[in-house]
């Protein structure tokens, strides 16, 4: 199983601009988590801080028992290996070949001979849909094939722990389905600790085991994703909803007399945007068949359980249908899903073989 993540009171500022303060959550071992929140709020820079690449003025980042801002450089640089980071442009080395960029990280971190390194270079460009492309430059192929080789390089160290900054940036809603559903069935196989930063509804909604929510510099909720998707926290339900009325505006948090204005106006009738409004706890993204079960499914679900009393009536009935299986998606989720998936599988050439987005009732 993957390796968990204690933060705990981080508090980062560029200057006299404070990018968020007080920061504190347990990032479950072995599950998929998001980390959602409106542009300009910082989740890119909390990612680069779990690995020193910023360095947050206050608090503890614990990886594996060791907190990293307090940690040699030496220690540092082996708590690194642990982890694979796919970057939003896939960071890819323009001069090297997909099969060079893939084998970088084994030249560079260890001592294997070359017949070793192509085997893993090999067994991780099929994992991704890659086989029979390494010998192409990243110039020569599409934006998805690029995100998918940076996720190949991001697993040759089998990390136990991946880190996604925007991964569906720049990828077409199909793509980005298609690689939604290839993280999800890299955690079936290896069980690793997988943390998305995103702006995708989507994949809020389909992907994740736990979801956090960054607002106004500090971290609104973190929990498991039955709870954030059944929640009445304004900012937590505008922004899942893709909603106009909330608390988020477009360059920065409204005054009350602002939202009581939407409100109104939205009580009468008038239609502020946004995506299907959320009823119930929508499905989450199964692996493909032939993979194993996920692991972290029932950890979560457990979890849950655990704290379901603590939450609101109406929350408990909308999770409890869900854990039983018993919610209003699951007569249509798979019928609605893999035609259209199906479809484009069919004239898709960017797609990765054998990843049809499935849906768990």
């Amino acid at each position: 199983m993957g390796i968990g993540i204690q933060i705990e009171g981080l508090t980062k500022s560029f200057g006299p601009q404070r990018i968020w303060e007080d920061v504190t959550f347990d990032l479950p071992p072995g599950e998929v988590s998001v980390l959602l929140g409106p542009s300009g709020t910082g989740k890119s820079v909390f990612l680069k801080s779990l690995i020193g690449l910023l360095r947050p003025e206050r608090g503890k980042i614990i990886v594996d028992g060791t907190n990293i801002l307090e940690c040699t450089a030496k220690e540092l640089y082996e708590i690194r290996t642990l982890f694979g980071v796919m970057f939003q442009d896939g960071a890819l080395f323009g001069s090297m070949n997909l099969y060079d960029n893939t084998a970088f990280p084994l030249r560079e971190h260890t001592k294997k001979k070359e017949s070793e390194i192509r085997k893993i270079v090999m067994e991780k460009l099929e994992l991704v849909g890659l086989a029979g492309d390494e010998n192409k430059f990243p110039g020569e192929i599409s934006g998805g094939m690029r995100k998918r080789a940076g996720l190949a390089r991001s697993l040759v160290l089998d990390p136990q722990i991946i880190l996604c900054d925007e991964p569906d940036s720049g990828l077409d809603p199909v793509r980005t389905a298609y690689l939604s559903q290839l993280l999800i069935d890299i955690n079936a196989q290896i069980d690793a600790t997988i943390l998305i930063v995103t702006h995708n509804i989507n994949i809020a909604r389909t992907v994740p085991d736990n979801m956090g929510m960054l607002f106004r510099r500090r971290l609104v909720m973190f929990g498991p994703r039955e709870v954030l998707l059944t929640s009445d926290e304004p900012v937590v339900k505008q922004f899942l909803n893709g909603r106009r009325v909330g608390p988020i505006g477009m360059s920065e948090e409204k005054d009350e007399a602002t939202m009581a204005e939407e409100q109104a106006m939205v009580e009468a009738g008038h239609h502020d945007g946004g995506v299907e409004e959320i009823e119930g706890v929508p499905p989450q993204i199964t692996p493909t068949p032939g993979m194993p079960e996920r692991k972290a499914v029932a950890r979560r679900r457990a979890r849950v359980r655990e704290i379901l009393h603590t939450l609101p009536p109406k929350a408990q009935a909308a999770i409890l249908d869900d854990l039983e299986g018993t919610h209003k998606y699951k007569a249509h989720a798979i019928a609605d899903v893999e035609p259209e998936t199906a479809r484009h599988r069919q004239v898709d050439p960017d797609a990765p073989t054998g990843a049809i987005p499935t849906v768990e009732g």
